[in-house]
């Protein structure tokens, strides 16, 4: 039960059974239009042969909702007070992610990121307010939270200045504010580390990954959904459903085979693995465009040729393979499964220029997670014979 009003104290980051709570997980769903929508806009894209643009602009879109999202999390991790005034600041936050969605298909479509950059300062802001309570209440941590509100309101002037930029230097002006935005936190946490818990964040980016393998399967499956209504029935698209299921739960069953809460040992390190995400999240999302692509190139409905209609399922595919044995299986230092990952990786690659890349691309990583499994079991053997 809530209570009306609570002093905003850091919490314990080696606390027992921390866990995510209803606010955290209504956040999270508040973010499934913002993805489902970049993800269908970076479909169409693709479906239409407009590869350089799309993938520009879903990877820039990206990026507002992934950061939104990541600083509550690691926020609430430290100062989740669950009383009324946290509850209300988040409030304000998912109206954010809702506006942010709704401004998607025009950063697309026109190039007008008005809408989305107004969806994220209201986001940024609001955190903003979170930070100055946790600056009045946790003396000990105050100069980091200070910072980090500071930091914070100074770089969304940047982003409502930079709509101001002409067109060419469109680009060139988001970059640098990323880069502003990626430097408050490391600058903030400088002056003392907040209380996070390695636990709680950790299982807060697998709810999140979860969400976006979601989003892939959904969106694989509207698309030879609309293809049966359309009387397209055939082997053919079947077989190309189970092997985009088949691609999506070996992902799943990769990136959750290696816990990683002991991997955030220090600042650095966590650092590392929490921006490191912005490509897991991405790439994952991006597998489902993919598969709608393969669909409308199969039903000769898309506008790019057979190498481009591969490349767009094998490229997400083979960025997450990478990005996960960077994140998650090299700092661990697992005998074969070190090289299997990028070897997998450069595969999936490889398997673009085949008649059915899809298929293709399942089948590696049957045999990446058959390789893991199997892995598994000599080293627990091995254990038990000592």
């Amino acid at each position: 039960m809530t209570t009306l009003y609570r002093r905003m104290t850091a919490r314990r980051s080696d606390e027992d059974h921390r866990a995510a709570t209803p606010l955290e997980l209504l956040f999270d769903l508040s973010f499934v239009v913002a993805v489902a929508s970049a993800a269908a806009k970076l479909h169409h894209a693709l479906a239409e042969d407009h590869i350089g643009s799309g993938v520009l602009g879903y990877l820039l879109v990206f990026f507002a909702i992934w950061w939104g999202w990541l600083n509550f999390t690691w926020f609430a991790s430290a100062y989740d007070t669950d009383d009324v005034p946290y509850r209300l600041t988040t409030l304000v936050q998912v109206g954010g992610v809702l506006v942010l969605a709704a401004g998607v298909p025009r950063a697309f479509d026109h190039s007008d990121y008005t809408v989305i950059t107004i969806g994220y300062v209201v986001m940024r802001l609001a955190m903003v307010a979170q930070w100055l309570r946790a600056a009045s209440a946790d003396a000990e941590r105050r100069a980091c939270a200070r910072r980090y509100a500071v930091g914070i309101t100074v770089v969304q002037v940047g982003w409502v200045a930079r709509l101001l930029l002409p067109d060419e230097l469109f680009v060139a002006g988001f970059l640098v504010m990323v880069v502003a935005e990626l430097a408050v936190p490391v600058w903030a946490e400088r002056a003392g580390r907040t209380t996070w818990h390695p636990h709680h964040v950790v299982e807060r980016y697998g709810l999140f990954t979860l969400i976006v393998l979601g989003e892939s399967i959904l969106a694989a499956t509207g698309a030879i959904g609309a293809a049966l209504d359309a009387g397209h029935a055939s082997f053919a698209l079947i077989s190309l459903a189970v092997a985009g299921l088949v691609i999506v739960f070996a992902m799943w069953w990769l990136y959750f085979d290696y816990p990683a809460h002991h991997l955030l040992e220090t600042s650095a390190r966590a650092f590392a693995w929490g921006y490191g995400h912005y490509l897991v999240f991405a790439s994952a999302a991006a597998v489902g465009a993919g598969l709608e692509v393969a669909v409308d190139h199969d039903l000769h409905v898309a506008h790019l040729p057979a190498l481009g209609a591969g490349l767009a399922t094998t490229v997400p595919v083979a960025v997450f393979l990478v990005v996960v044995w960077l994140l998650q299986v090299r700092p661990a230092r697992r005998g074969a499964e070190l090289w299997a990952f990028p070897t997998a990786a450069v595969l999936v690659l490889a398997v673009t220029f085949t008649p059915a890349p899809v298929h293709a691309v399942a089948i590696v990583l049957v045999a990446l997670v058959a390789l893991v499994v199997s892995g598994r079991r000599a080293t627990a053997g091995a254990i038990s014979s000592t």
